[in-house]
């Protein structure tokens, strides 16, 4: 819970007089010391006078106190007494960086949320950019991954908005792609997270910026480590490595070390390991982030269990599990338990191994629900807001042309006789009249067919699987299975605004639908797709998303009520040189049967996909020269009993 505003002045002031107390009881030393006293107070004088509204202005000026939080609290109660909400801006963000990488991350937080309302209070873009960006770091290193996202996603909207530029709006352009690349990271989406950090790199490269090309080497390393690509892996790291020497950043040798060292124990070669871990515990200990203290003690303990020094891979993975703890780190806890849970086992205490581990499952299980949960919720989310706005666009643009063609009208009509002109502008506005009236019925036939394809009941159904898979821990089938969903979800949307498609795509997503809705009967249905040898898919165009309320009414009327083997077929085949046939075959109940347990059923939903299609059919066919047909026949077997059903749709290719 961040603190109050007052509070968080009232320590500000605080420390601002213990910072004044100390020279006045104390005194200088030295001169040394008075003179930086005095020349302190001359900067934060000559800043309160110029009051600049530039990052890089007030940075210049106070870029060798950044990590000073004595002195930073003496320039916020200066800035606050002359209201220069930019210079107080600047130095909360600076302070709460500071208490970021103690892992202090609640107060990080507040005072990156006191530094966003001072530049809110100015409508400096510039600093609300920066806040909210640092205010996505600091949610993200505490695991928040939707709070996080949100923050960074806002920061790079609003700095790609503005026109021309500065370069510290570039710079956070990169850090919002680098943190958006984070999350995609955390989340395990890592080709998703690649991608950000590849774009992220290209513009650190236009800027020269050396620290930004190392952070993104290093990311996209540590993705291509998870996806179990070490060698390339390892050639991130040495590239970051080699830009941090570069620009003598101690920090980030430390990263990168810890990093090549976990690759060499990945690959069986814990001595190297240790010789490049072990010189890394004093660099870190003095810049004193806990998160890459913690990860290195466990990297430690690894290196030496593997090497059977197991009294101090033990003191060295306890250590890493206590920083997590203490600093509320739970992957970096988890991260310590399962190691300490293999040395457990290696040791032969079965018992405590399996406390470690299991320990470790909980933690790690109370992650992942947290973040899928709030991913997928995000996701839906921001895909609305998109479609949205992409409508809202479309329409403009419309109502552009539309205010174009009435100009030119206009125009013709005095040019014109005003006989010739009255006629004109009559039969202009009945053509109009009918152009909306079909485009209107057009869409809301497109409308409504979306509507009856991604109907609350199949979405409420998919979802439901996707949260069992999650609760089961079952990662692999809920990425599968998420994934298909979701690629079904762009596909029906894209195909909404479409009249028509290829017959290759239009089976493409029928096979996506078929696999979707098999999963859920305990793929219990039997189902292929045949295309005759004389026809090439690709170029055929049939109406978009006009196959699956067959397909559904084949599952659900036909198939879901069965007892015993389910099987679907799909055959695409030439009638002639102006027709193809596209039969949807079933061995269900039957319509009869099907019509019986329908009127069983308690709640009554009156299936309108059909008729709807044979609409779509039609508006299709008037372009072509020859009409359609839709034929549905009920089949029996040799005793008269019903044993499927079978539609027949005849399409024109001309």
């Amino acid at each position: 819970m961040p603190k109050p505003k007052c509070s968080l002045l009232h320590t500000h002031l605080c420390l601002t007089l213990i910072f004044c107390l100390f020279f006045c009881i104390v005194g200088p030393v030295n001169g040394s010391s008075a003179f930086q006293e005095q020349e302190l107070e001359n900067t934060v004088a000559g800043l309160l006078q110029q009051q600049p509204k530039t990052y890089q202005e007030i940075d210049q000026a106070l870029r060798s106190y950044k990590r000073d939080t004595l002195a930073l609290n003496f320039f916020i109660l200066k800035a606050t007494e002359e209201a220069f909400a930019a210079g107080r801006s600047y130095a909360l963000n600076q302070i709460g960086t500071v208490y970021r990488n103690l892992s202090d991350f609640d107060k990080s937080i507040a005072l990156h949320q006191e530094a966003l309302e001072a530049a809110e209070t100015e409508n400096n873009t510039e600093f609300v950019v920066y806040s909210l960006n640092m205010l996505g770091v600091a949610f993200r290193r505490k695991d928040a991954v939707k709070t996080a996202l949100d923050y960074n996603q806002r920061a790079l909207e609003l700095a790609e908005s503005i026109e021309d530029p500065s370069t510290h709006i570039k710079r956070n352009i990169n850090v919002a792609l680098n943190s958006i690349g984070n999350l995609y990271q955390t989340l395990g989406q890592y080709d998703l997270a690649i991608s950000q950090f590849e774009r992220a790199l290209e513009l650190e490269k236009a800027l020269g910026n050396k620290l930004g090309l190392a952070i993104n080497n290093q990311n996209i390393g540590d993705c291509l480590e998870q996806q179990g690509q070490l060698e390339e892996a390892m050639e991130r790291y040495k590239t970051s490595l080699a830009f941090n020497d570069a620009i003598n950043n101690d920090f980030g040798r430390v990263i990168c070390k810890n990093s090549i060292a976990r690759i060499h124990l990945k690959q069986g070669r814990p001595n190297i390991a240790l010789n490049i871990l072990e010189p890394l515990l004093e660099p870190i200990a003095k810049n004193g982030d806990p998160f890459i203290w913690s990860t290195i003690f466990a990297n430690l303990g690894w290196a030496n269990m593997e090497i059977e020094n197991y009294r101090v891979a033990e003191t060295m993975m306890l250590k890493g599990l206590e920083m997590g703890n203490t600093n509320s780190m739970p992957s970096r806890v988890v991260y310590a338990q399962k190691l300490l849970s293999d040395l457990e086992a290696r040791k032969g205490n079965h018992k405590q191994a399996l406390q470690y581990f299991q320990e470790a499952e909980r933690f790690d299980q109370q992650l992942k629900d947290d973040r899928n949960v709030r991913y997928i919720n995000d996701l839906i989310l921001r895909y609305e807001a998109e479609k949205k706005n992409s409508q809202i666009s479309a329409l403009a643009q419309e109502n552009e042309l539309v205010k174009l063609r009435l100009r030119k009208n206009q125009t013709t009509i005095l040019v014109s006789a005003l006989v010739i002109g009255l006629i004109g502008t009559i039969l202009f506005i009945m053509y109009r009249q009918y152009q909306s009236n079909y485009e209107k019925r057009v869409m809301g036939l497109e409308q409504n067919m979306l509507r009856s394809q991604m109907n609350p009941h199949f979405l409420f159904n998919s979802l439901n699987s996707i949260k069992l898979y999650i609760i089961n821990n079952d990662k692999k089938n809920a990425v599968h299975y998420l994934n298909k969903f979701s690629k079904l979800v762009r596909r029906i949307l894209d195909g909404s605004s479409l009249k028509e498609t290829t017959l290759s795509e239009e089976l493409e997503t029928v096979e996506l639908y078929l696999n979707i809705e098999n999963i859920r009967f305990s793929e219990g249905i039997s189902y292929s797709i045949n295309v005759a040898d004389d026809i090439d898919p690709g170029q055929l165009k049939i109406p978009s998303l006009v196959l699956q309320p067959f397909l559904e009414n084949a599952i659900w009327h036909g198939l879901s009520s069965k007892e015993g083997e389910k099987n679907l077929w799909l055959d695409v085949s030439r009638k002639d040189d102006i027709h193809i046939v596209i039969s949807i075959v079933d061995n269900g109940v039957g319509r009869a049967a099907s019509e019986k347990i329908k009127e069983n059923r308690v709640i009554q939903r009156k299936s309108v996909g059909i008729d709807i299609t044979k609409e779509r059919l039609a508006n299709f066919a008037k372009d072509y020269q020859y009409g359609f047909s839709i034929e549905i026949i009920d089949l029996f077997d040799d005793e008269g009993a019903p044993k499927g059903t079978k539609v027949v749709l005849e399409i024109p290719t001309i």
